[in-house]
């Protein structure tokens, strides 16, 4: 029995993150950053891979689930044949300063009703190979140790546990059974008695919230808008500031298929929708934190943008396949690295100058440096654009003229033209890109519009579609809701169509790899903004409610959702879906549409304890 995607809830620290189920189950866990080897990933290695729970010994109902409000502080409620069993837990992210682990997981059962029995199932593994680890017992600790690598145990009360063991334990009203896990790589094993570690945890809460207070009140489906931005900020990789797209790899986009993926990279183009989303929620110094991380980690590749980086800013290790590992649902191969990391991706400059434009737009004109690095950025398009590319999608066949990364290129020297008006820059340079923008323009209008069915296409030469090309409204390339913009939004939305509110990205069956891949949620939220932009807001607001009312049920998003089932696929949670829709509700506030509070009431919540 596997759990479904949106069962997990995420724990993070800035640096990784855990998923953990309904039934107390830690299934993934990477250290000791979110590209690291996994500790706990029966998620897709199966149970030899590694899990930790911590929950009921008999089978008990779920009765409540969520984070506490505005934290990251997962809690879940059980009920049992003796009472209620409450499993509050997280990851300690403010660790500068005091003498904590960079890597920290409490966990704290409690029975308010009377003595609850529990288990505890502690079973680290390490690696590729799933290595069980050399153990040993100090004092009060169980240590586990894989060569640099160590993690450490403590429990209060102490429970003789032994990894692969169960272990059982009676929790009581009057005493709470709290486990801290502790990790150390390279370095001095840190280890924490729990009510230290406790008090750890809640002083996280504090900044969390603290954190929250500073988002934009006046952001309609404010909650979970705020859901999101927490999210995207646990997938931030604090030591060098990478946007992670997601923290798993391998969730697959078909059940069974070989449709998986290793996301636990940093795209520019993720970061640079995540600028655009913090600056719309008021969250400046996460929108300038990613322009640093944009400017630093392109250093060598200059003026190339590379598709994707590590969180250290360099270039990935060739995609390979887990031998042995049996994936999520069945779905192999496993994989760690992504081929798309070699890809020519002309999009990616558009969104990136866009991004530059946009920090300037809010108030922070861009540092010399900066400038030299989007200018060389607009010099690249200059000298590429006619070349075709491999696409947003990262299609793994030949490449093509797509036609959004045309209108992305377009989109590149037109921002390096509106920038270069407050910076220096020569005559020349801008002249040509002038030129060049305007060569691009009737490229993209003459080959790649389709003037019978009056909209632009996924390709040059193509009958066919694609969702991608909703970013039109918000371009400028043409007025937001001119007879050509509005063509082709009729055209995604009736040919990509996957039951409303879903979308398909581009017609199935057309990438080269066989299975029909879900409904792409970022999509969906895109057409929010397409429609808000092009003066449909009452329509856009609709969408958007009823896309609020498929969150899972933390409020977090996939990157994909069986049309069918309604169940999400792809890696999980997905920095590019939570971006989108906080640009979405950014979009209906521009437009004076949305509301406050979410149509089905709060995303889920805990209850605060006392």
């Amino acid at each position: 029995m596997r759990p479904p995607i949106e069962d997990y809830g995420l724990l993070g620290d800035t640096r990784t993150a855990a998923l953990v189920d309904s039934d107390g189950s830690v299934d993934w866990l990477c250290i000791p950053h979110f590209d690291g080897l996994p500790v706990f990933g029966r998620l897709v290695g199966g149970a030899a891979a590694g899990s930790f729970r911590l929950g009921p010994r008999h089978p008990a109902e779920v009765v409540a689930r969520g984070y506490r409000t505005d934290t990251a502080t997962l809690e879940t409620t059980w009920r049992t044949d003796t009472g209620r069993l409450t499993l509050t837990e997280g990851m300690v992210a403010e660790v500068a300063g005091q003498l904590l682990p960079a890597t920290m997981l409490v966990r704290r059962l409690t029975a308010p009703d009377g003595p609850v029995e529990a288990v505890i199932a502690f079973d680290p593994r390490f690696g590729e190979r799933r290595r069980a680890p050399r153990t040993e017992h100090r004092s009060q600790l169980l240590v586990c140790v894989w060569g640099t690598v160590a993690v450490a145990l403590r429990t209060t009360p102490t429970a003789a546990v032994q990894p692969g063991r169960p272990t059982t334990v009676t929790v009581t009203p009057d005493r709470p059974f709290t486990c801290v896990m502790s990790v150390a790589h390279r370095e001095p094993l840190v280890c924490l008695d729990t009510d230290t570690a406790w008090d750890a945890l809640q002083g996280d809460e504090a900044r969390w919230q603290a954190w929250c207070r500073d988002i934009d009140d006046a952001l309609p489906y404010r909650q979970a808008v705020v859901r999101s931005l927490l999210t995207l900020r646990l997938l931030t990789y604090s030591p060098s500031g990478a946007p992670v797209a997601a923290p798993t790899t391998s969730l697959p986009e078909v059940l069974g298929g070989v449709r998986n993926w290793d996301y636990r990279f940093a795209w520019p183009r993720d970061a640079s929708i995540g600028i655009d989303a913090f600056l719309g929620a008021g969250k400046h110094d996460e929108a300038r934190a990613f322009m640093a991380w944009l400017v630093s980690a392109t250093r060598l590749d200059r003026p190339r943008i590379p598709v994707l980086l590590t969180l250290h800013g360099k270039h990935p290790r060739p995609e390979r396949e887990l031998a042995g590992w049996p994936g999520y649902a069945d779905s192999t191969p496993v994989r760690s690295g992504n081929a798309a990391a070699g890809q020519h991706q002309l999009d990616g400059y558009g969104w990136v100058l866009d991004a530059a434009w946009r920090m300037g737009e809010a108030g922070y004109p861009l540092y010399a440096e900066t400038w030299r690095t989007m200018a060389g950025f607009a010099d690249r398009v200059a000298d590429r654009w006619r070349e075709p590319d491999a696409g947003i999608w990262e299609v793994r066949s030949d490449t093509v003229h797509h036609v959004h990364s045309k209108l992305m290129a377009w989109l590149a020297l037109d921002r390096a033209l509106s920038i270069a008006t407050h910076h220096r820059t020569s005559a020349r340079r801008t002249s040509r890109w002038r030129a060049e923008r305007a060569a691009l323009r009737e490229d993209i209008e003459r080959r790649g519009f389709d003037e019978a069915r009056g909209t632009y296409t996924r390709s040059y030469g193509s009958s066919e579609t694609d969702a991608a090309l909703l970013v039109l409204p918000q371009l400028g390339f043409h007025p937001a809701d001119s007879p050509r913009v509005r063509g082709t939004i009729a055209a995604v939305v009736s040919e990509l169509g996957a039951g409303s509110p879903l979308l398909y990205r581009y017609p199935s069956g057309r990438d080269g790899l066989p299975g029909v891949e879900g409904a792409f949620l970022p999509c969906s939220f895109w057409l929010v903004q397409a429609l808000a932009r092009g003066g449909r807001a009452g329509e856009a607001d609709t969408l958007f409610r009823d896309l609020l009312a498929l969150a899972g049920p933390l409020g977090l998003y996939a990157e994909e959702m069986d049309p069918a089932t309604r169940e999400y696929l792809g890696n999980y949670p997905q920095a590019l879906t939570h971006a989108a829709l906080v640009q979405a509700a950014v979009a209906l506030r521009a437009e004076g549409a949305g509301h406050v509070t979410d149509p089905r009431g709060a995303v889920p919540v805990a209850e605060d304890a006392p």
